[in-house]
């Protein structure tokens, strides 16, 4: 039977989880002993839990500072937060799961029965470290890619480009590495335009540092500086030049 520890300050929220838990009929053992940092760190190292429901701001801390103190993490973790921007992006950044606030029953019973299904996969140390560095806003940010053999940790200026294909995106990276991730594109077009990449085309997302020249014959393509020629939507054009203007 695996156990499953909810670590959060608000009491009400603990027992609707572990009641919410409890009704769903997994073979599971719910413990709501955390109820702050410090109590969180011991009721782990007493436990033994195999998942981790982890808030994220708490009177004594934040959950971050429960992972820190963990010298092994052998369990998974979901986060459990209000929205907060910067805390979120470093977690999708992460490639680590969390529900918000305010919890709802069929987001909850769904995050609860993925992480069963991977639970037989070994915990990876590199994931807790990526989150660690992302948590603070002045590093520069790191993306965990997830694929079936591994956990790949990049720094995101080292990607030139993403591909996209049906349900999967392949990665490009400055090494000459190539990752195949069961993501969509749309998902890190969500998470990474913000740091000067930019969808030419439904299909592509180029980072802007990489791109060589625009070639204007047969309709318009982008350049790329590891030689890959991208068809620029014509859509996208004028929004294109604009973003290049700002680098």
């Amino acid at each position: 039977m695996k156990k499953i520890l909810i670590i959060d300050d608000e009491k009400p929220t603990r027992d609707l989880i572990k009641r919410m838990i409890d009704s769903f009929g997994f073979d599971v053992e719910v413990y709501d002993d955390g109820q702050n940092v410090q109590s969180g760190i011991e009721a782990i190292n007493r436990i033994k839990p195999d998942l981790v429901y982890l808030d994220i701001q708490m009177p004594d801390g934040n959950g971050f500072d429960v992972l820190k103190s963990i010298d092994n993490i052998t369990f998974s973790v979901i986060f459990v937060t209000a929205f907060q921007e910067y805390a979120i992006q470093a977690i999708k950044f992460s490639a680590i799961d969390y529900i918000l606030k305010p919890i709802d029953a069929d987001e909850l019973k769904e995050s609860l029965n993925s992480a069963l299904i991977r639970l037989s996969e070994k915990s990876d140390d590199s994931i807790f470290q990526a989150l660690q560095h992302n948590i603070s806003p002045a590093n520069k940010r790191k993306l965990v890619l997830k694929t079936q053999e591994s956990n790949y940790v990049v720094d995101i200026e080292e990607i030139i480009r993403c591909e996209s294909d049906k349900n999967y995106t392949f990665f490009y990276l400055k090494s000459g590495k190539k990752i195949l991730v069961s993501r969509t594109l749309k998902d890190f077009d969500i998470l990474l335009s913000p740091f000067q990449f930019f969808r030419v085309q439904q299909s592509h997302l180029v980072n802007l540092n990489y791109v060589d020249r625009y070639d204007k014959q047969d309709g318009g393509s982008v350049i790329m500086k590891d030689g890959a020629s991208i068809p620029l939507s014509p859509v996208k054009k004028e929004q294109f030049f604009k973003m290049l203007e700002t680098l």
